[in-house]
């Protein structure tokens, strides 16, 4: 039998038997490892947080083009959307994700005349747009420029199991004003961070 001496010892077939199985061993775990991380990015990216990139003027002056949000897509699971939170939905007839505000929810009555919005006849409080509506008042007109309910959408009581969503730039936002009330089954979660560009980056206050 062959054996080397190292380190004033000598080594038998059995030392490295037992460092072979030291390596796949260590290399077994890491392999355990990676493929865990992996399954819990599939089911944080899939199942819990999904991102969505914001395309388009209509939630301006809070959301810009570009933007990148994380949706909550397990809240709805646990409860249903509330008044003043941004949500993302997903609109069968144009084949994508909208993100808009919450406006009502079902059994709701909704009335947007102008610059003000009631719910169940209640003047809603709107500090997300308070510059924005007094800004176009400086300038002598009004921020809204398409009233609910109108010719398209008569009934202004959001019927249950829907919800009702306007976005924040209320004269250019395609919204529950012309799409009608959204199911809760087409919407995909609520909008919670803005995580890009970096300088952008916040908690989303709803």
């Amino acid at each position: 039998m062959e054996q080397d001496v190292q380190n004033g010892r000598l080594n038998t077939p059995e030392d490295g038997d037992s460092k072979s199985k030291k390596v796949k061993n260590e290399v077994w775990e890491w392999v355990k490892a990676i493929a865990i991380a992996l399954v819990l990015v599939f089911i944080i990216r899939f199942f819990l947080f999904k991102p969505f990139i914001v395309d388009g003027p209509s939630m301006q002056p809070n959301f810009h083009t570009g933007e990148r949000v994380i949706v909550n897509q397990i809240l709805y699971d646990i409860r249903e959307p509330k008044r003043g939170e941004v949500v993302v939905f997903h609109v069968p007839s144009e084949n994508r994700d909208f993100i808009k505000r919450v406006i009502a929810v079902g059994g709701d009555t909704v009335e947007v005349s102008g610059d003000t919005v009631k719910v169940n006849g209640q003047v809603v409080d709107e500090p997300y747009l308070k510059e924005a509506i007094e800004e176009a008042e400086a300038n002598g007109g009004q921020y809204n420029t398409y009233n609910f309910p109108n010719e398209f959408f008569p009934d202004g009581k959001v019927p249950e199991g829907m919800i009702f969503a306007m976005g924040d730039n209320r004269g250019n936002s395609t919204d529950s004003r012309m799409i009608g009330y959204v199911p809760l089954e087409d919407v995909v979660g609520r909008a919670d961070v803005i995580f890009w560009p970096i300088k952008d980056i916040e908690w989303i206050n709803h």
